[in-house]
């Protein structure tokens, strides 16, 4: 039956709408269904253990105060003011610093250069380099600093070469003044390939035209790459320096690997320095430096974002 108006004109009945608040807590229930297994992982393996270490920071928590936890006093920033005041973590930020400043600009040129070289060289062997390069990566580090351990060893491949060369080859992991450089080569060989693809996909990104205009213009390679390609490429220059940046900051694995921090605490990182007195049974004190290097990879992030990020 149809309604009709008092002038006689017919009116269109519409059906009841479906009601829109029923429609949106429907879509957040399936969201958060879906989110739920990450934030349950999120949660015990990341926020719960973030949490207590900031806890044990404040306190002078130690391995032998386990089996007795009511002994644990609270220290407030004892800890922190301790850890500043220790020449040997000191020393340990300037080790660090060096394994950032050092690392990261030779870490990003070696990526960019092959990027480069990949981008305008034989497309079908492109993805064949890209593996090979990229290979480093997902490689064992433990069983490449095995094989680096050997190569730079006194006797190593390494010195054999330089003989053959008429060269006295030195103790390279032996050496206080030698040992950080090959740190940090080992960690550059094992970077290189995941700047080297972030790289190669902005290259890819960038509009041929632009740079086939700038060529008719008259514009040279050098200045095709300084003012059109540079400047497309903030973006991931961003990504790739804070990736780098955040690794450099937190380096463990290839000085506790080839030298154990030595000699002499020539090649401890912050990181690996906050392991060293976990080892110890110094939980509160590990505790304040792993905070240490949080709060360093956030003031350093933040600086480079307000740096490198592209200016609209």
């Amino acid at each position: 039956m149809t309604a009709t108006s008092t002038s006689g004109r017919p009116l269109s009945v519409q059906p009841p709408r479906r009601s829109r608040s029923s429609g949106a807590r429907r879509r957040s229930l399936i969201a958060w269904l879906f989110l739920t297994p990450f934030l349950l992982v999120f949660l015990v393996y990341t926020a719960i253990p973030t949490v207590a270490a900031l806890g044990f920071s404040l306190t002078d928590l130690r391995g032998t105060d386990l089996r007795n936890p009511f002994a644990v006093e609270f220290v407030g920033l004892g800890n922190y003011a301790w850890l500043f005041s220790d020449d040997r973590f000191v020393r340990d930020l300037g080790n660090t610093a060096i394994f950032v400043l050092v690392g990261v600009p030779l870490t990003m040129l070696l990526g960019f250069a092959l990027a480069l070289a990949l981008n305008a060289g034989i497309r079908r062997l492109r993805g064949v380099f890209r593996t090979i390069f990229f290979a480093p990566v997902v490689t064992n580090i433990v069983a490449v600093a095995l094989i680096w351990q050997y190569a730079f060893n006194t006797n190593g491949t390494v010195n054999e070469v330089a003989a053959n060369l008429g060269f006295a080859g030195p103790n390279w992991l032996g050496d206080p003044n030698l040992a950080m450089p090959v740190v940090i080569l080992l960690g550059v060989w094992r970077n290189f390939g995941t700047a080297m693809v972030l790289f190669l996909a902005g290259l890819q990104a960038v509009p041929e035209d632009v740079h086939e205009a700038a060529a008719l213009d008259g514009a040279g390679w050098w200045r095709r790459l300084w003012h059109i390609t540079t400047p497309l490429l903030m973006p991931t220059i961003l990504l790739v320096s804070v990736l780098l940046t955040v690794f450099y900051l937190q380096v463990f694995d290839e000085p506790y690997l080839l030298t154990d921090g030595g000699p002499l605490g020539s090649t401890e990182s912050v990181a690996l320095y906050t392991y060293h007195q976990f080892g110890f049974g110094q939980f509160g004190l590990s505790s304040a430096a792993s905070f240490v290097i949080l709060v360093m990879v956030a003031v350093v992030s933040i600086i480079q974002f307000r740096l490198l990020r592209p200016r609209a």
